[in-house]
């Protein structure tokens, strides 16, 4: 008897057959691959994936940020990193936020100096292709480090930031900023940043490209 699928049954299958032969990687692997990556990669619990691209502006307000908060977090203990991977044990996730703000000095998994493990403050640039996985599941992640006490997700294509404060009863605060008017409060660093710092040299276009 010949067995006929539908499209979408043979869809299915090929799918299954697919995850089925998909190689698990070894933390070690992952990292000797990333070493000499063209792209930059997530570690999922075994599986590698290519990070989503970027847009010039997305760029743009990435260094704006990292910029200010070099400049007026000097003298301090607390200093921001961008490109640099963190490591999650409790998911066994490796990822890169696109701004981190460690207080004292970094806690390196394993003894490296490019896996970090303790930021307190975290900020995300959203694209339209990530904006949800970085509100939802990568802030379930990254509530798990015990130092993570601030999250910040900025909106590239309008001045809009949205904002997660760590209470001391382990509560999360929302706050949200909007209009070019507004001051960002980095609550745990006690820096202010004002919208227009924030997206300057950005030029806003009508719908979003990422």
């Amino acid at each position: 008897m010949v067995r006929r699928l539908t499209q979408m049954q043979l869809s299915v299958e090929v799918k299954m057959l697919v995850q089925s032969k998909q190689k698990i990687y070894t933390l070690d692997e992952y990292r000797e691959l990333e070493e000499t990556a063209e792209f930059r990669n997530e570690y999922r619990d075994g599986e590698i994936v290519q990070m989503a691209g970027g847009t010039i502006d997305r760029s743009q307000i990435i260094g704006n940020i990292h910029a200010f908060l070099k400049y007026a977090l000097r003298g301090k203990s607390a200093r921001p990193f961008s490109d640099l991977r963190l490591w999650i044990p409790r998911y066994r996730r490796g990822t890169y936020p696109d701004v981190m703000v460690i207080a004292g000095d970094p806690i390196f998994n394993d003894g490296r100096k490019d896996e970090i493990l303790n930021p307190m403050l975290i900020v995300e640039v959203l694209s339209k292709s990530t904006k949800d996985f970085d509100k939802e599941d990568k802030f379930r992640f990254y509530r798990s480090i015990p130092e993570f006490r601030e999250y910040v997700l900025v909106n590239q294509s309008e001045f809009l930031v949205t904002q997660y404060i760590k209470t001391e009863s382990n509560d999360w605060l929302f706050r949200e900023y909007e209009g070019e008017s507004a001051i960002v409060s980095f609550a745990s660093v006690e820096v202010q940043m004002s919208m227009s710092d924030i997206y300057e040299l950005v030029v806003f276009e009508t719908q979003e490209s990422d």
